[in-house]
């Protein structure tokens, strides 16, 4: 089960639709094994394409050093999908390579019929996709 503030849901579902039409990406870091998302980290998509999303080479690696330094991990790994329902496609099942993360996905798409907007998250394992129950709290 992901658990995530309304603070961090709220800035996740935020970056998703000022991107829109493009696909947004980002991270959310947490302390080293607690598996609790804290800090709010969008980024760039390279691709600037509506379906598709590329972390910049360069931002990822000055992020990895900073979560290295500040001894933090990738909890959440988020992006959305902007004409599509949100659940992972081939690419970003060949993408996920960090095992201990959530990899949430918002749908920025027009949801008339589609029902409800959706903010669903995943565990990606070994090309195994499995949903998981997400829980907004108002704080930790």
């Amino acid at each position: 089960m992901l658990t995530i503030t309304q603070a961090l849901y709220d800035q996740i579902v935020a970056h998703a639709r000022e991107d829109h039409p493009d696909e947004a990406c980002g991270v959310v870091a947490g302390p080293v094994g607690a598996g609790r998302p804290e800090r709010f980290i969008p980024m760039l998509n390279a691709a600037r394409s509506p379906t598709f999303y590329e972390f910049d080479s360069q931002d990822l690696l000055k992020l990895y050093r900073e979560m290295d330094d500040n001894d933090e991990e990738p909890v959440v790994i988020y992006h959305s999908h902007t004409a599509t329902e949100a659940y992972p496609s081939r690419t970003d099942v060949t993408y996920a390579n960090e095992p201990g993360a959530h990899y949430v996905l918002v749908s920025t798409a027009d949801t008339d019929d589609a029902g409800e907007f959706q903010f669903r998250s995943f565990r990606i394992l070994e090309g195994e996709i499995t949903e998981e129950e997400v829980k907004i709290v108002e704080a930790y």
